[in-house]
């Protein structure tokens, strides 16, 4: 029997958002250009069940609105930028593009899939303090979405 298009599309935009993690963890940390990072990601992982579009949004688009992201982060934070894990705040960036660029991806898939991905590769509790800070833009950026599943 075919699993149904929609828990395809979420399976596949879960690879997306695993190897956006990873490649935006590693531009983060080696400062390489997004495109290099991309043709490496493509040419060493399988990419058949992956969203690519998604991957490339991600990939491409969070870098691109880097300040606007951070800037919007700041005042959910309880410390500086610069004082986060660089997974925390790679996930916390992705979460907040999702969160105001992806109105078709609703608020609780976006906070589920970074803080399962900070279960993953983040610290002992990071995934804790991911949800905190996601629940709270959530409340800001998606106000009507949030009140309307209380």
């Amino acid at each position: 029997m075919e699993k149904p298009a929609h828990n395809t599309l979420a399976a596949e935009r879960r690879k997306a958002r695993h190897y956006g993690m990873q490649a935006l963890y590693q531009w983060h940390m080696a400062g390489a250009a997004v495109s290099d990072i991309e043709a490496e990601f493509r040419t060493d992982y399988d990419f058949s069940h992956v969203d690519l579009e998604y991957f490339q949004s991600l990939l491409h688009k969070i870098p691109a609105c880097l300040d606007e992201l951070d800037e919007a982060l700041e005042p959910l934070l309880d410390r500086k930028l610069k004082d986060l894990d660089p997974i925390e705040l790679t996930l916390l960036r992705m979460g907040m593009y999702e969160l105001t660029w992806r109105i078709d991806v609703p608020y609780k898939v976006v906070i589920n899939e970074e803080v399962a991905l900070a279960k993953k590769f983040g610290a002992t509790d990071s995934h804790k303090y991911v949800n905190g800070v996601l629940d709270k833009a959530a409340r800001q950026l998606r106000k009507v979405e949030v009140d309307a599943a209380f």
